[in-house]
């Protein structure tokens, strides 16, 4: 984690250079502003991650002598069975499609994404898959 916190560092002093340099040069507002937004992005996850990295062990990562063997394991839990990603998908196309043809599409989008959230975080709470 040490090493992305260092990127993201860099990168919010670049971008933060880009920034100043596009706004005395350009004179527009809107893309300055982006630009300014960004940096503070940047800085806010490079902060976090150094802070981060910190209070936590070692990674493989962080040594310059590892091996790619070295991170080998588990990744974490993945759901292999899950229908709740196929209603929020639905959803959220219909609710883009609601920016092109009408706000109205909202009405009908809006349910089917609230019910495939709920339903994906609450997947491992009730039916077959609950844990005991």
């Amino acid at each position: 984690m040490k090493v992305q916190g260092r990127m993201f560092i860099w990168l919010s002093v670049f971008v933060l250079a880009m920034a100043i340099v596009y706004g005395v040069w350009s004179k527009e507002p809107v893309g300055t502003t982006a630009l300014f937004l960004a940096f503070g992005l940047c800085i806010m996850i490079g902060y976090y991650l150094a802070f981060t990295a910190r209070r936590m062990d070692s990674l493989a990562q962080d040594n310059k002598e590892a091996d790619v063997a070295d991170e080998a394991g588990e990744v974490g839990f993945f759901s292999p069975h899950s229908w709740q990603p196929l209603a929020l998908g639905i959803g959220g196309a219909l609710a883009f499609l609601g920016v092109v043809f009408g706000w109205w599409l909202l009405y009908f989008s809006t349910p089917i994404i609230l019910v495939g959230l709920w339903g994906w975080v609450f997947e491992y709470y009730r039916g077959e898959n609950q844990n005991q």
